[in-house]
């Protein structure tokens, strides 16, 4: 079972990891895909969106032996809006592997 999820050096705690492989439409080459979900508390929420930002990322998973360069698939969050002390949001994020 995958509990972590770094990128960029940064680790983060996560639940419901995938991974898959698909086809990319203009090489033909596959490309590993992973998604998961993690937890943002308002604390960590400016560090994490200008580290999403970026949507440039050296990920690595230990538990699986997995590494990679990879841009962001799919993201979304519960809360839009952390700056108010206290909150805390559910975050997915898909990450696919550069071509």
């Amino acid at each position: 079972m995958v509990e972590k999820v770094i990128l960029n050096d940064t680790p983060f705690t996560i639940t419901n990891f995938h991974e898959e492989t698909i086809v990319d439409q203009a090489t033909g080459n596959e490309l590993k895909r992973i998604g998961f979900d993690f937890k943002v508390t308002s604390d960590e929420y400016h560090d994490v969106t200008t580290l999403l930002y970026e949507n440039d990322f050296h990920v690595r998973v230990p538990e699986k032996e997995l590494e990679f360069q990879a841009a962001i698939s799919f993201y979304s969050t519960s809360l839009t809006n952390l700056y108010e002390k206290g909150q805390v949001s559910d975050y997915k994020l898909e990450l696919t592997e550069k071509a």
